[in-house]
């Protein structure tokens, strides 16, 4: 599938970002590059991928501009950058619009430019009838990305959005917090609502459960 493709991650620092260039790399791909706007994430994560194959490109989805330079030569975008997490979003309301919205506008209009072939993008359980602000950009984004086959008129970049679950042990997920309760001392775990359903990625969770 990734034979001599040069593929791009944006948030590439993230959990499903090392997992999936992890999996990337065992195949014949030309390169793999992060995309992601911390420096310090790129350095460790550095530390960890030697492969020459991965390359690290500082920048932001919100800048345009950066985003025509990074795709220059690209085959496959996979976006899975995002501000994610529910209350933040719902403090920094626009802040999340910025990210999740347009920059997947700027993703979309850089990679027909560029002749990018294939984009990927992430979405979220969150985004079917959305009942908070990260839920909402993630839906518009989907439906910017779906649009975009259009969008692209005659150009040969098709795009395609993957919806999935919250997955089990991911950084900043609700396992890790319990986690660290739990090694704190403490005796009750919280839940925000009794009535809250939470979808899982049942293949991930599986795993943990089978090797756990």
């Amino acid at each position: 599938m990734f034979t001599n493709q040069t593929i791009l991650v944006t948030g590439g620092t993230g959990s499903f970002g090392k997992k999936f260039i992890e999996a990337a790399l065992k195949q014949n791909v030309k390169k793999v590059i992060v995309f992601s706007r911390d420096e310090l994430k790129q350095y460790e994560m550095a530390q960890e991928f030697t492969d020459s194959r991965v390359r690290f490109f500082i920048g932001d989805v919100r800048d345009k501009e950066r985003l025509y330079r990074a795709f220059d030569g690209v085959d496959i975008v996979i976006h899975a950058a995002a501000l994610k997490h529910v209350g933040a979003c719902e403090y920094n309301p626009f802040e999340a619009v910025k990210t999740n919205i347009h920059g997947a506008q700027n993703i979309i209009e850089a990679a027909i430019d560029r002749g990018v072939k294939k984009v990927i993008a992430l979405s979220t359980d969150k985004a079917a009838s959305p009942i908070n602000l990260y839920g909402a950009t993630k839906l518009a984004s989907d439906k910017l990305f779906v649009a975009g086959n259009s969008y692209a008129g005659d150009k040969e970049t098709r795009f395609a959005v993957v919806r999935y679950g919250n997955v089990v042990g991911s950084r900043g997920s609700v396992v890790p917090f319990f986690k660290k309760l739990k090694q704190d001392g403490a005796t009750v775990i919280p839940v925000t609502d009794d009535r809250m359903t939470s979808f899982l990625d049942y293949v991930r969770a599986r795993r943990s459960v089978c090797h756990g």
